[in-house]
């Protein structure tokens, strides 16, 4: 959650009174430049090369900086030289890299150079105290901008997040900043509050450094056939360099003879490391895992950056409940609240949409009912597809699926029978197919419904066989969870009648039952291949939907301003 202040300056509001103007630098009044001074830095801000402001917000957001303080200059003190916010939005920028940001997209080096200019002269140029001012002005109302919202617009590569109702007024953000020589708490303040992004930016520290100081062992290792427990490995040195560096084995781990059996401490290890990327925990050297072992450090510090770029995406998750599914870890986790540890109260596999062609897209929405015994409405795609010529192949299809042809909308739609008139009028969508409720109905026994224009919910299944897999992407699209009855729980812990006995009761009575959750609870469908688990580890996934190139391609491409949001 933003202070007080930070929010109100967001929400270009006073904090404390309805009609206070917002606190301005006391210095610009108290020791103003000179006209020529006040001059430069208006012509510096209409200037985009010289502001280094190209797109119009950016420069809209200059004008509403500076005029109030008539364009004297923020940054700088007689007779020109960086002052003390100066110095440390310079270091924030400097530590972008930090948050996985670029620090040339805040003219880093540029402003750097320039700095020391000032500082070196006796009287330094007009020109230069105008260019210097305009453009650490842009640098940080940018970095305020892509630390809250993130450097990417994620509607521009399809993603559904809508962030909360704020002006986001940065120009009056930064104004109260400097009045309170605040810029680094700000700074901080506005980052996100999720534990799991600090998690995060430790993981890009340590995976930064790996990268920049690769063991040796990943050049070795050999990435021929399997190789199982107990047998001879040439690399199995390597190998153990590899796994101690990533933390899948202890520093004090006894190092193996060269050209040793694979077997002991490094097979665990391996273990340990395909846990951490998703594959089969075998202990077996096989194609997947020779694959993740050779991919690149330097794409692994990519993923962290990506992902802490997703989570600055995400709206305020308050204080109320949370479900949150991270589509390519084939995870779910629920919070009671955001405690400031971050600890889940529960987690649970999932099954998510096929990476060809009904993939689960990414949103954020509430949690508002849940439907026992759910009828299966068959969407049109797969009905057409997949149900229409089964039907007309298999006269006895309907009966064995337990599936019927209805008119009408809603539970107490009334069936038809399956005559070739009708299942015309179902090609046509005049009718509906659905399946009736029971035990191998395609939901299961209990639906999780949070209403969103994709019509994705999450649900139970009768084909538990599939979370023994690795790779859990089989569904049309929704999300079928691994315990039903525990989420329905968790659900309705607020409603203390519906107890876990008459949770199973109503899963297994006669008749669907629609049970409205008492406070709606916030459900988020996010997708990030790097992540940081309970008990510390660092978990990356395959990037299943292509996700992860897609933003890469937008990220290093040029800053387009102020994102409108």
């Amino acid at each position: 959650m933003l202070k007080p202040l930070l929010m109100a300056a967001l929400l270009g509001v006073p904090a404390c009174s309805d009609t206070a103007p917002l606190p301005q630098p006391a210095r610009a009044a108290a020791q103003p430049f000179s006209n020529e001074v006040a001059a430069a830095i208006r012509a510096s801000v209409a200037d985009a090369h010289v502001s280094g402001a190209p797109a119009a917000s950016e420069r809209a957001a200059l004008a509403a900086l500076y005029e109030p303080q008539a364009y004297s200059p923020l940054w700088t003190e007689p007779p020109g030289r960086p002052n003390e916010d100066a110095r440390d939005a310079l270091a924030l920028v400097e530590r972008a890299a930090d948050d996985g940001l670029a620090r040339d997209d805040y003219r880093y080096g540029e402003l750097a150079s320039l700095a020391s200019l000032l500082q070196r002269e006796a009287t330094p140029p007009v020109r230069d105290v105008a260019r210097f001012d305009a453009a650490l002005s842009v640098s940080v109302l940018r970095l305020f901008s892509d630390l809250h919202l993130g450097r990417v617009d994620p509607r521009s590569i399809g993603f559904r997040l809508h962030v909360p109702a704020e002006a986001h007024d940065f120009p009056a953000l930064l104004l109260s900043s400097l009045a309170a020589h605040g810029i680094r708490e700000t700074a901080s303040a506005l980052q996100s509050p999720l534990a799991q992004y600090r998690s995060l930016g430790n993981a890009l520290l340590r995976y930064r450094s790996l990268a920049q100081n690769p063991p040796s062992a990943i050049a070795s290792l050999s990435s021929g056939g399997v190789v199982r427990p107990g047998q001879s490995f040439a690399s199995v040195q390597s190998l153990f360099r590899l796994l101690v560096s990533m933390g899948d084995l202890p520093a004090d781990a006894p190092v193996p003879a060269a050209s040793a059996l694979y077997e002991g401490a490094v097979v665990e290890g391996v273990r340990r490391f395909q846990r951490r990327h998703g594959l089969d925990e075998d202990g077996i050297l096989g194609r997947k895992t020779h694959a993740a072992l050779a991919v690149p450090l330097a794409w692994r510090v990519r993923q962290i950056e990506l992902a802490l770029e997703r989570l600055r995406w995400l709206p305020d998750i308050g204080e109320r409940r949370l479900v949150a599914i991270n589509i390519p870890m084939f995870q779910l986790w629920g919070w009671d609240s955001i405690p400031p540890d971050g600890a889940p109260s529960f987690m649970m596999s999932v099954i998510v949409g096929r990476a060809l062609g009904t993939q689960t897209p990414v949103f954020v929405e509430d949690m508002r009912e849940l439907i026992f015994r759910p009828y299966w409405n068959v969407p049109v795609s797969i009905l057409r597809e997949d149900m229409l010529p089964a039907i007309r192949r298999d006269p006895d299809y309907l009966r064995r699926e337990n599936m019927e042809i209805v008119r009408g909308e809603g539970d107490d739609a009334s069936p038809v029978e399956a005559t070739p008139e009708n299942l015309a009028r179902l090609a046509r969508g005049l009718l509906r197919l659905r399946q009736r409720p029971g035990p191998q109905n395609a939901l299961g026994l209990v639906k999780f419904v949070f209403p969103n224009a994709e019509n994705v919910y999450m649900h139970a299944t009768p084909a538990q066989a599939l979370f023994a897999r690795s790779r859990r992407d089989f569904s049309h699209g929704c999300v079928r969870v691994e315990d039903p009855v525990r989420l329905a729980e968790w659900v309705l812990a607020e409603q203390p009648e519906w107890t876990r006995d008459r949770i199973l009761s109503a899963m297994a009575g006669p008749q669907t039952l629609h049970v409205a959750v008492k406070r709606p609870i916030q459900v988020i469908l996010f997708y990030t291949t790097a992540a940081v688990m309970p008990d510390g580890a660092v978990r990356f996934a395959e990037d299943i939907y292509g996700h992860d190139a897609r933003l890469d391609a937008q990220m290093i491409s040029s800053h387009q301003g102020l994102s409108p949001r």
